[in-house]
């Protein structure tokens, strides 16, 4: 098979849906299929959008989620890819210690077609050398 053929049916060598600018199997893939762990606030950011834009990741959303603020959210709650997700942006990120901050920006579209941002600035902390999410506060646009 050509090289072209295989790269446009390989999901894996599409951009990733983050925008980071690199293939998908280089950058969340990863992360989204146990293979690596994030090292950094951003890389848990990039990669959770990535698992939400995407859909079926639902088990690894839940695993990066600190159990404290969780709740009674459940893996097959987060399963489905229900908000079409259509681009993130970080604005600012921060790491000192076990705790860090990402601020980011996310794009979705509505029912109508109609895009909207998603403006939040997100907690993490680190427990035995793993990165979750805490908690986000939501800027309004």
């Amino acid at each position: 098979m050509p090289p072209s053929s295989a790269t446009s049916t390989n999901p894996s060598t599409r951009p990733c849906p983050c925008d980071s600018g690199k293939p998908f199997a280089r950058c969340c893939e990863p992360f989204l299929t146990g293979k690596e762990a994030p090292r950094t606030v951003k890389q848990l950011m990039r990669s959770r959008y990535t698992a939400f834009a995407l859909g079926g990741y639902g088990n690894y959303l839940h695993a990066t989620w600190h159990p404290n603020t969780v709740g009674m959210v459940m893996a097959e709650d987060l399963d489905v890819a229900e908000i079409p997700w259509v681009g993130l942006t970080i604005l600012d990120d921060e790491q000192k210690g076990d705790r860090g901050r990402v601020e980011f920006k996310t794009r979705y579209r509505d029912d109508d077609g109609v895009e909207h941002v998603h403006h939040e600035h997100s907690a993490f902390l680190r427990v035995n050398g793993k990165w979750l999410y805490l908690e986000g506060k939501v800027r309004e646009e």
